[in-house]
């Protein structure tokens, strides 16, 4: 029996997805079904209860998850270590990103990183928030990397830097004539931003009702790059990361105005699994998030 036999196992059991767990491990979905009938027929036992609307583990299949989860842990740690010894930094490293972070925050590291480390790879992915969790509790990818992130029992948050927030606007917009503004004199002004789902809206949303004010939504996109060109003609002004529009402001195709009164941060983390073994790659490259402070 392989050891990636209890890996395909052990992430079918927590996907509870054939489909997921076959994209998690580069095999197609009948290879997951051969593997979960070959570990039934090794342990001499029925592992998962399914049909069209239930997955379900039985109890012989939950024991046989814990020990492979143990067993798989452990072969991590050992693999983990002799490369350790070894100094090797080599492998691949899988991240889900917003789009935010991915677009604007993330290629300086990644570029810093790979001219340290040109034997490793790295996928990114670009999601919505919530399908970054998903991703990281379903294995599919190695790391996370969200804004105001949310704590879960199942995963280790590692805080990066802060992003300094702006407002935006058209460049004929009365505002973008001051150098500063008072978050309370955005009231009953149209406002551009992202859907209600995304945490950033909700932390801005909680910043504005703090200062007394209720914010006039016009438009609502599901990434800050609809949002910049909604400002762009004059759909609304808007908050967003000041990482975000350096561009669209040298090219004076948006104003940004700071927000007096204590400027405004977004909390960037990395987000992983509890239970994950970090390889010495996932490692380095956090180190290496963890130095844009």
């Amino acid at each position: 029996m392989q050891i990636q036999n209890l890996k395909v196992y052990c992430d079918l059991a927590e996907t509870e997805s054939f489909t997921k767990t076959a994209q998690i491990n580069a095999v197609t979905q009948s290879a997951v079904s051969q593997t979960l009938t070959a570990l039934e027929r090794t342990f001499k036992s029925l592992l998962v209860e399914r049909t069209k609307k239930t997955f379900r583990l039985t109890r012989e299949g939950q024991v046989v998850y814990e020990s492979s989860k143990e067993i798989l842990q452990t072969y991590a740690a050992l693999d983990s270590k002799l490369l350790e010894l070894k100094d090797i930094i080599s492998g691949s490293i899988r991240v889900a990103t917003i789009y935010s972070i991915g677009l604007h925050d993330l290629p300086p590291y990644i570029k810093q990183f790979m001219q340290s480390h040109p034997t490793m790879n790295m996928h990114v992915e670009y999601r919505h928030a919530s399908q970054v969790y998903d991703d990281v509790l379903s294995n599919i990818v190695d790391l996370g990397l969200v804004a105001y992130p949310v704590k879960d029992a199942k995963l280790e948050i590692v805080p990066l830097h802060k992003d300094p927030l702006v407002l935006i606007c058209h460049p004929q917009h009365p505002f973008a004539k001051l150098k500063g503004i008072k978050v309370k004199e955005l009231a009953n002004q149209k406002m551009v931003g992202s859907t209600q789902k995304e945490p950033t809206r909700n932390a801005l949303d909680k910043i504005l009702r703090q200062n007394g004010v209720q914010a006039q939504y016009s438009m609502e996109f599901d990434n800050v790059e609809t949002v910049k060109r909604a400002v762009e003609i004059d759909g609304g002004v808007a908050i967003v990361p000041e990482v975000t529009v350096r561009q669209e402001v040298a090219q004076k195709s948006l104003a940004a105005v700071e927000l007096e009164g204590g400027r405004l941060f977004r909390p960037l983390a990395a987000i992983h699994k509890k239970d994950r073994v970090l390889s010495p790659g996932m490692k380095q490259f956090l180190e290496v998030l963890k130095g844009a402070e």
